[in-house]
This record gives C-alpha cells, structure tokens and sequence, in this order.
C-alpha cells in the first residue's frame, strides 16, 4: 500500500485521474474495455493488486448506468434472457476470486487471449462462429470462462463481447446487456475481494477518487456511440477486443 502514499506528485495523479477518463471514454463508445485500460495504465506506476482495487468502484457505478440507459424494465429482460451466462459465471467469479494469491494467472490469461485474438481476427475477415445452434452451451461455456479468468484478474469483458458479437447482438442490446452483465460481475468482484483482503479502507478510498473522471468519460464515450452505425459500432467493438486479447497475451508473456 505504500506505493498510493508515492503518488504525491501532480503529475502522478493527473497520470492516474487521465487513465480513469480514458477507462470511462472506451467503455462508453463499446460497453467495454474499462477495467482493460485500468489494468494496463495503472499497474505501470502501481503494483498490479492496487490497480485491480482501483478499477472496482468505478466499474460498479459505470456498469449499472449503462445497464439503466433504457429503463429498469429492459435491464431485467436482459437479466432473464442471459440468466445462464450470469449465473454460471458469478459462480466461477466468486470462487476465482480466493485463488488470486495462490494460483499464478499467466497460463490462463495466455489461452484466453490467444482464442479472443483468434476470434475476433475471424471475425474482422467475415468468418462467422455458428453458436445460434446451441446457444445455451455456448452462454454457460463462456460464463465460466469469463467468470474465472475475471475473478482472478478484474477483466471478464472480452469472452463476454466475444459472445455477444457472435450471437449478433444489436447496438443497444448489447450495450444494455454488457452494463447488466458487467454490474452484476462487479458486485460479485467487489464482494470476493472485500474477502481476499486486496479491497479495503485504503484501496476502496482510492478507487472511490476515480470514480469521477471514470464517469465523465463514460458520459462522452456513449455521446460519441450514440452516432455511430451498428456496422461501425461491430467493427469497433471487435478491432478493441483484438486489443485486449492482445493484451493478455502480453500480460501473461511478462507475469
């Protein structure tokens, strides 16, 4: 913890309030990305256990105003229609979560990355993965996936997009189902990490500060969604998700 008392210098902060902007601006234009950009932007100057506690709050207040973008009533919808998904991987969330101090994650930040930038590379030259034929499997597949990987490491964003994108989730839709699905998770991430001992007083202050420009960000990312096409909007998702499975890549090549 010492390493929050170390960021005294303006530059330091405005470094780390610009992360929390940039966190918000991608998840506002794809539903997505923002604990990827605070993985990668924070763990440069501080050790990875606080970048993870610094994403947790702001993710929660992002999640759940995206999923409200269109009433309570659509949430719900969402909530029943990817009830397996939600359940499957809260399960596997919360039960990741304790392992984050024993279990090294490289090896499956390696094997999902490879198989996000697998697909999304597909995807981007036209190939179409047919889940429409048993999409319960594919849900409940990929809920666990997300679910393990996110409670070790906060990102759970990228198996989920993957889904959704095959499944041809329209704009709204599926940004309305990311903030449903991503809310939920980051209650369960919350709460596993209360137990882990990596969210506490110190930590939960500092990412309670990034809330704000996280916020400001996400505000100017859906201005900015709101005036892109569906076909604009699927390739965009997809050239980010080819970035983050990029960066798991990384993240597992260097520990």
């Amino acid at each position: 913890m010492d390493n929050l008392i170390h960021l005294s210098s303006t530059g330091q902060w405005v470094y780390v309030l610009s992360v929390a902007l940039c966190a918000g601006l991608v998840k506002g234009v794809v539903g997505f990305g923002m604990p990827l950009v605070f993985i990668s932007g924070l763990s440069l100057i501080l050790p990875p256990e606080i970048a993870l506690a610094g994403l947790i709050i702001p993710t929660v207040f992002s999640n759940f105003s995206q999923a409200l973008r269109q009433g309570l009533h659509a949430a719900i919808a969402s909530i029943s229609k990817f009830r397996w998904f939600l359940c499957v991987g809260g399960l596997f969330l919360i039960s990741s979560t304790q392992l984050t101090a024993l279990v090294p994650g490289g090896i499956f930040l390696g094997a999902l990355g490879v198989l996000i930038v697998a697909f999304s590379a597909m995807q981007l030259v036209g190939v179409r993965i047919p889940v429409h034929k048993s999409p319960r499997k594919a849900e409940i597949t990929m809920g666990a996936i997300a679910g393990f990987i996110g409670g070790m490491s906060g990102v759970w964003g990228p198996p989920t997009v993957a889904l959704l994108t095959a499944l041809e989730t329209e704009k709204k839709e599926q940004m309305r189902i990311q903030g449903v699905i991503y809310g939920l998770g980051a209650i369960a991430l919350t709460v596993g990490h209360l137990f882990s001992g990596i969210l506490n007083t110190t930590t939960a202050t500092f990412s309670a500060v990034l809330v704000l420009p996280a916020m400001i960000g996400l505000r100017l990312g859906m201005a900015l969604q709101d005036r892109i096409d569906q076909t604009t909007f699927k390739r965009a998702t997809l050239c980010i998700l080819l970035v983050a499975g990029l960066n798991l890549v990384r993240r597992a090549w260097i520990g």
